[in-house]
């Protein structure tokens, strides 16, 4: 199987822990190269024109492929970030594009110094990962008023109940995107798609 085939049939945090740390090394000039993963991409962009600001938490930060292009589009807040990997981390901590960075698993609590006016989010919310679950234990390290980005894989949006919860929270913007570009080598994949949930926390 890919990589990608293999990201998808996870089931459970050890299953992530193991194939992310073997996956690190390779992950941006394997995956995020030959797949032209797009998403990152979209969800910053998503992120600030819905007038994200910081500080802000990336969560399933990777390598840093949202925070990269955070910076990219203009965006200066500081922003730290959270993955249950320490070897994607600590590909992300080479490009010093965050002020922390946190090793958690984001279906637990979290116990964070901060509290977050964004929260970010490309690629967690997929197949084999993590489910709806989550979305309270970020809400609760949030401030008030906080924008949420998440991208969620339309495979699992209705299958894994993500319709269901967001449909609890208030003013709940859907954008669909394209995951990967066209120049995607994977022909079974190159056609997924994301919606990206966006929602400010009341608080």
């Amino acid at each position: 199987m890919t990589d990608l085939q293999n990201a998808y049939a996870l089931n459970g945090p050890d299953d992530c822990a193991r194939l992310y740390a073997d996956w690190a090394a390779s992950y941006d000039t394997g995956f995020a190269a030959d797949m032209d993963y797009r998403l990152p991409a979209h969800v910053a962009a998503a992120f600030l024109s819905h007038g994200g600001t910081g500080p802000i938490l990336d969560v399933g930060a990777g390598t840093g492929l949202l925070a990269q292009h955070l910076r990219s589009f203009g965006c200066t807040a500081r922003i730290d970030a959270l993955d249950l990997s320490p070897q994607m981390l600590d590909r992300a901590r080479e490009k010093r594009l965050y002020s922390s960075l946190f090793a958690a698993d984001v279906t637990q609590t979290l116990d964070l110094p901060d509290r977050y006016c964004g929260i970010t989010s490309s690629g967690t919310f997929t197949h084999g990962h993590v489910g709806p679950q989550a979305l309270d234990q970020l809400e609760a390290v949030a401030r008030p008023g906080a924008l949420f980005a998440l991208s969620i894989n339309t495979g699992v949006f209705t299958a894994k109940g993500f319709d269901a919860a967001l449909a609890r929270r208030t003013a709940v913007t859907l954008l669909e995107t394209p995951i990967y570009g066209s120049a995607s080598k994977d022909t079974a994949h190159a056609a997924d798609r994301a919606m990206i949930a966006l929602w400010r926390h009341p608080g």
